[in-house]
């Protein structure tokens, strides 16, 4: 019985011990797969392929170490410029507008979008290389270093562009010298003049200027002299970039000293075709409907006063949508001289179908008064209809004749020749205009017959001074 389980205890053994080697022994085939089931359990841990991820992000760590030893970050103090307490140290600038994106006449403001670049030598940056390469860097490794502190002056609204990533280059060479490039929109005011608006040429400028270092301690100047400032082809919708040039000189402040400061100008020219069509187009045909009334029956009282009072509140509507479009300036615009001219023109129209119908009126009564209306006539069915004494019955057209000048002249001489004159020039001189005005008032017709070539001619000589001037 003994021996039995002996014999047992013997199987055993030789059945456990081919398993006991396999799990112990360090085979190449098992210490594979027990990676990679490390891998996958690291794997589901982070949820993600971290160990390629970790060996990139490890070699990208290393690398900014070591470009930041590489350039000695650490071991110096850039707080301080470059130089400090030396001589000024000169920043190149360097601009090349994008785009004007908009510019607002109500605000006085326009917006642009540049490339700001800056150049300067910081001897702390510099590094040994055996193939005198420069490097690049982005915003990161700026915000560790000295950049020149560059701002616009006059500027409302800035940023710089962050998609997808903030537009900030930094290239360092090895001797030393940096570009620094930004990538800015910015909206600046410009004091324009609208005293020739529409037909304005408009100056603006943008200006540069370091906030906290005077001319002792930072130089700025253009880096390329007239060069410096590049455009690409902009094109806008109201206006026409005669010129873009550089320039520089000097601010002064009273409690910090004296600043340099660029400025980069540019000169507006309107175009002045949406203008014509949407401004003076408009009230020139209003201007001559007014005329209209003038070849109208004088009797057509509802028809020539629908007439000019439509004319004068077209005219009022395109004047408010002028002013609405235009900053409130306490001086007169180019445009306002031509609407409220055009405007005055409608209204003097209004007003001489007023002394038309008024005189009209004044003769009427006197044959009322004199008993030459017929009996049939109803006065009040005539004012009624039109406003005036008269019907269909009632025959204006014979009006007393005129007399030759010449006749009047040669039989004054005489009556003067025969008796001394008794009064002397100025009363004669009331009684022509009394007599011219009588006229007019008995041929009332005759105030029409003069408008058809006063308003048309007066208007073109107005039109004429007008454009000689501000053209």
């Amino acid at each position: 019985m003994k021996a039995e389980l002996l014999w047992l205890r013997l199987l055993c053994l030789a059945w456990l011990w081919p398993v006991s080697l396999s799990n112990g022994s360090p085979l190449p085939g098992r210490r594979k797969h027990k990676d990679v089931y490390l891998g996958e359990h690291v794997k589901n841990k982070h949820g993600g392929r971290i160990d390629h991820k970790m060996k990139k992000s490890d070699s990208t760590k290393s690398l900014l170490i070591k470009s930041e030893q590489l350039l000695r970050i650490e071991d110096q103090d850039f707080a301080m410029r470059p130089g400090f307490g030396g001589t000024a140290i000169p920043v190149g600038i360097d601009v090349q507008v994008e785009s004007i994106d908009s510019i607002s006449e109500v605000n006085m403001d326009f917006t642009m979008t540049l490339y700001l670049r800056h150049y300067w030598k910081d001897e702390r940056l510099a590094f040994p290389s055996s193939n005198n390469k420069s490097r690049t860097f982005d915003a990161r490794l700026v915000k560790k270093i000295w950049v020149p502190d560059v701002f616009f002056v006059h500027s409302k609204r800035s940023f710089i562009h962050d998609t997808t990533m903030e537009n900030i280059m930094l290239r360092v060479y090895p001797d030393g010298n940096i570009l620094y490039s930004v990538r800015i929109t910015v909206t600046a005011l410009c004091s324009m003049d609208f005293s020739r608006f529409p037909l304005d040429t408009q100056n603006c400028s943008l200006e540069l200027e370091s906030y906290a270092y005077n001319e002792n301690d930072l130089m700025l100047y253009w880096k390329n002299g007239n060069d410096s400032l590049r455009t690409d082809e902009i094109l806008l919708s109201q206006f026409f970039i005669e010129e873009f040039n550089p320039s520089n000189g000097l601010a002064f402040y009273s409690s910090t000293g004296w600043y340099n400061r660029l400025y980069i100008n540019f000169i507006l020219r309107r175009h002045i075709f949406f203008f014509m069509l949407q401004t003076y187009f408009p009230t020139m045909l209003m201007v001559m409907l007014s005329w209209v009334s003038f070849w109208i029956d004088r009797r057509a009282v509802p028809a020539r006063v629908s007439l000019g009072i439509t004319t004068v509140l077209t005219m009022s509507t395109i004047i408010t949508g002028v002013s609405a479009s235009m900053p409130q300036v306490s001086y007169v615009k180019a445009v306002d001289i031509y609407l409220w001219a055009s405007f005055l023109f409608v209204f003097l129209s209004v007003i001489e179908y007023a002394a038309v119908n008024y005189f009209t009126t004044i003769e009427e009564m006197k044959k009322l008064k004199r008993g030459k209306l017929p009996a049939s006539f109803n006065a009040t069915q005539a004012m009624a209809f039109d406003g005036c004494f008269h019907d269909d019955e009632i025959d204006l057209s014979p009006f007393p004749e005129i007399s030759n000048p010449s006749v009047d002249q040669q039989v004054a001489h005489r009556n003067s020749a025969d008796t001394p004159p008794t009064e002397g020039t100025r009363l004669r001189r009331r009684r022509s205009v009394r007599k011219n005005i009588n006229f007019i008032m008995s041929n009332s017709y005759m105030i029409d017959s003069y408008s058809r070539i006063l308003f048309p001619l007066t208007y073109l000589l107005f039109n004429i001074i007008y454009w000689s001037m501000y053209s």
